[in-house]
């Protein structure tokens, strides 16, 4: 509402004409409501009259219409997931399907670089490297999985989730198939990439693709999910292990590139939500032109508007692929960017470095590999608890979910100097199953607290601008771990500097979103106070706007500054 003065009829007019214009809007949207997305695209060509403010509207939507905020763009098949048109998410039916897919496809990604340690001595072997040289293998893949957001965001805005978790799948099979012909560990650093690829592109799209088929019930869908990483955990490990007896090192790697082949089977399952045409699919005609007219504006202006081209384009992909602009506009987005990218500086080197630092003490490797897969039958009985729990009413909407998510990096991070302490069987099976117990709950949480910070709409570059942050120090963390390994002959050290990471990530957290939640606080009480009358026996005469053709004269007569103007219902 807006407050004017009774009677001056200078400004009733252009009043009116804003007023036309905003119920002229609320008309279209009913219309395009009723319709549906197919007669509401074609409304243009209706031959109706359109006002000024109606256009400027159409083209306000333009840009955020033409956001990767979807699995697809699948040619028109998704048609605007996340626009206000976007079909309703089912929180069931096909979805469950989804969620299903999802899990094999974190099975088969997330989890499998750990596996890389039952081979990590074989390695070292084979072609006499240090431990710093050979914990760059997993390290890159792990890094390569995380950076290549930006790539599978083009991707997938091309040409959808389907197709790119089954070129994802492709890339990774062909990558551990690769290896197994690797002559030097140059060969593996660069085969390691190709399979780090192919795990991007299977990951993270499934996870957007399953966000969108889950609203309602997405804390639950998210957590139950991540039992797709601890499923890896637990299995792949044992079967590493068995094929390394069998097989050695190279006949695993191509067996393990054939099972890697699975995700294409999971992304064949994802069908993209929404009908094949929509508001995006009508508007295609019109972005269609646009290299026309860029081209002519080109020639034109000359080398100085191609360059103040290439920039805008430039500055788009950026906001549409890596959401730096969040960085200034969210402080919630951006205090979690920082902290998770702290994290994984050591939250993943104990996963690479159990199994080794168990066999420099003497344990046999399949004592060392049952470890691994007794953190993973772990993550497999918490992690479904998690989801039912977190998944309750109570918790949906209540901003908890980020002090549970730094709580639990706390009590990671400490866990990891039990096992410094001691390399016994008994020490160590203490260890993993507290590992295990805070790593369910942070990886039930993680991308529930990102949906919660940012809009779903900005979902895809905001998860891709975080892998990209995670991937710098997934990419050193294991080889600082390896020089601190070279330097001074102990793994327990290296637990001990992972207990430092990954515990101050978690108490920067939790000290960054309380400041933030308090601050919140603090401007809703202010805003509050605005709003409140500054007299009790003040009484504001409603006067309805000339639209309405209707007018309340107050009884009391009440001065020009009580008169209220109602513009908008």
């Amino acid at each position: 509402m807006t407050e004017g003065v009774e009677g001056q009829g200078q400004t009733a007019a252009p009043r009116n004409r804003h007023s036309h214009g905003d119920h002229a809007l609320l008309r279209r949207d009913s219309r395009d409501a009723t319709q549906g997305p197919e007669e509401a695209g074609c409304a243009p060509e209706s031959g109706v009259d359109r006002s000024d403010s109606e256009e400027q509207n159409e083209e306000e939507e333009q840009e955020p219409a033409s956001r990767p905020t979807t699995p697809g763009a699948d040619a028109g098949q998704v048609g605007g997931l996340a626009g206000r048109r976007q079909q309703a998410a089912p929180d069931g039916g096909w979805g469950w399907v989804v969620l299903v897919a999802t899990i094999l496809v974190l099975a088969l990604t997330l989890a499998f670089p750990s596996c890389i340690g039952i081979f990590y001595t074989d390695l070292q072997t084979e072609f006499n490297t240090s431990n710093t040289e050979t914990s760059w293998v997993p390290a890159i893949m792990t890094a390569v999985l995380h950076a290549g957001g930006p790539l599978c965001s083009v991707l997938v805005e091309r040409f959808g989730c389907r197709v790119t978790v089954m070129v994802g799948g492709v890339l990774s099979g062909l990558g551990m198939a690769v290896s197994a012909l690797a002559r030097t560990i140059t060969d593996l650093y660069i085969t390691s990439v190709i399979t780090g690829l192919g795990f991007c592109f299977s990951f993270q799209p499934s996870v957007t693709m399953m966000g969108h088929y889950f609203v309602r019930r997405r804390a639950f869908a998210n957590a139950l999910s991540s039992t797709g990483t601890a499923l890896g955990l637990s299995t792949l490990p044992l079967i590493a292990s068995f094929l390394l007896r069998q097989f050695g090192w190279r006949g695993s790697f191509l067996v393990l590139g054939g099972v890697l082949l699975n995700c294409c089977v999971c992304g064949a399952v994802m069908r993209p939500l929404g009908p094949a045409s929509g508001p995006n699919s009508a508007k295609q005609p019109r972005a269609s032109s646009k290299p026309n007219n860029l081209h002519l504006q080109q020639e034109r202006e000359g080398l100085k508007g191609r360059v103040r081209t290439v920039l805008s384009g430039f500055a788009a992909f950026l906001r549409r692929h890596m959401a730096f602009d969040l960085l200034v506009s969210n402080a919630r987005y951006c205090a979690y960017a920082v902290g998770v990218t702290w994290m994984m500086l050591g939250f993943v080197v104990p996963l690479v470095y159990l199994v080794p630092y168990a066999t420099a003490h003497d344990m046999e490797l399949d004592r060392a590999a049952l470890l691994m897969s007794i953190l993973g039958l772990v993550n497999i009985a918490v992690r479904p608890v998690a989801a039912l729990l977190f998944g309750l009413p109570r918790f949906r909407g209540s901003g908890c979910f980020v002090y549970v998510f730094a709580t639990a990096l706390l009590v990671n991070g400490l866990s990891n100097s039990i096992c410094g302490a001691s390399a016994s069987f008994e020490v160590l099976l203490l260890y993993v199953v507290i590992f295990g117990l805070s790593m369910s709950v942070i990886g039930s949480l993680l991308f529930t607290v990102l949906m919660e910070t940012v809009e779903m709409s900005r979902f895809p570059s905001a998860l891709g601008l975080i892998s990209m942050l995670e991937s710098g120090t997934l990419l050193i963390g294991p080889p600082l771990a390896g020089m601190l390994v070279d330097s001074t002959g102990q793994y327990s050290y290296v637990f001990y500097a992972c207990s430092v990471s990954v515990s101050s990530s978690g108490l920067f957290l939790m000290a960054s979103f309380y400041f933030l939640d308090r601050k919140r606080d603090r401007e809703k009480k202010k805003k509050k106070k605005k709003v409140e009358p500054s007299g009790l026996y003040q009484k504001a005469a409603v006067i309805l706007d000339p639209d309405c053709e209707q007018n309340h004269v107050p009884s009391q007569g009440g001065t020009a500054k009580d008169t209220v103007y109602v513009t908008n219902v």
